[in-house]
């Protein structure tokens, strides 16, 4: 019989039988198989195999150390024999096929270390740091589920701000024909924004406020400007609920609030000029008392709009 046959817990030590302690010396066995029982599962091995390494097991089987085992020879190790099998071929070939779950890793890499097998410590170190790698997502996109979360985030943010509210939830009106399109289309650039500036701009996500389609951009910690992509079309018969996608608009505020890309110490010239109206479709709700600084540029695409944009025959 060779190599690391489990034999099943037929043999195992009969119920309440006590262990008794012995020596081993490692010239007396030679070449001869031991008899492991490693937390119930058994298995053959040679004391040449466990003591080719300068491990617990060396110790352990060299003489070093006293070990226990019952009135048929069986050796007890009170450790898990899950791993046992994988820990014997190690000592064998010095390589071994390492799991492919990170759990099942991480629990070898447990018995290697009680077994001081550095090793098969270090590769299973060196394998979970792949898995790691392999999995890291390209970028984290926070998702705000409260008011104060979102303030938190802006205010802590070393980065500008870029967030995207969308909660078709609200609406109170039928949509038009290409609304859930547009809809779709500004997730999507959202999407392709965040993984284009990842590690430059925090990009965020809000399913729990008052528009359908806004985007909103900061910097600095304060709010820069806004786009609102929804508005009310007059239908004949009933009012629907319009989404457009500004493409160009969300690239340029996009763009905009790379300059702040800046120690977070407010400065207010940058500020000024990037708070003043560039475009005709760029306009102030603030009241004429508040300081430029202060203002936020918010853009409306088409607020209300006549335009019924049904296919003819729907």
């Amino acid at each position: 019989m060779s190599g690391d046959t489990c034999l099943g817990s037929a043999l195992c030590p009969a119920a309440g039988h006590k262990p008794k302690a012995g020596g081993l010396k490692g010239s007396s066995m030679g070449n001869k198989y031991v008899r492991l029982n490693v937390g119930g599962s058994l298995y053959y091995t040679t004391v040449q195999v466990l003591t080719r390494h300068d491990t617990m097991l060396k110790a352990m089987f060299s003489g070093r150390m006293e070990v226990l085992t019952d009135k048929e020879g069986w050796i007890l190790i009170d450790r898990c024999g899950k791993h046992f099998g994988t820990i014997l071929n190690y000592l064998r070939d010095d390589t071994i096929a390492l799991p492919k779950h990170r759990q099942e890793i991480k629990a070898l890499m447990a018995e290697a270390k009680y077994y001081l097998i550095q090793g098969l410590v270090d590769m299973c170190q060196a394998a979970l740091q792949d898995k790691k790698d392999l999995y890291e997502p390209v970028c984290s996109i926070p998702i705000i589920t409260s008011p104060k979360e979102e303030e938190r985030l802006i205010e802590s943010s070393m980065k500008p701000v870029v967030k995207l509210l969308y909660n078709r939830s609200n609406n109170k009106y039928s949509y038009t024909s290409n609304s859930d399109d547009n809809l779709l289309k500004n997730i999507e650039l959202f999407d392709k924004l965040s993984l284009r500036f990842n590690g430059r701009v925090l990009f965020i996500k809000d399913v729990i406020g008052d528009e359908i389609c806004c985007w909103s951009f900061y910097g600095q910690g304060r709010k820069l400007a806004e786009v609102c992509c929804t508005s009310i079309v007059y239908a004949t018969e009933k009012k629907q609920t319009k989404v457009e996608f500004p493409e160009a608009r969300i690239y340029e505020e996009t763009l905009n609030v790379l300059l702040y890309e800046t120690p977070r110490v407010p400065d207010n010239s940058l500020l000024e000029a990037t708070s003043r109206s560039r475009s005709q479709a760029s306009h102030s709700e603030d009241d004429e008392g508040f300081e430029l600084r202060d203002r936020v540029r918010r853009i409306h695409v088409k607020r209300y709009s006549t335009y019924d944009d049904r296919q003819l025959g729907h």
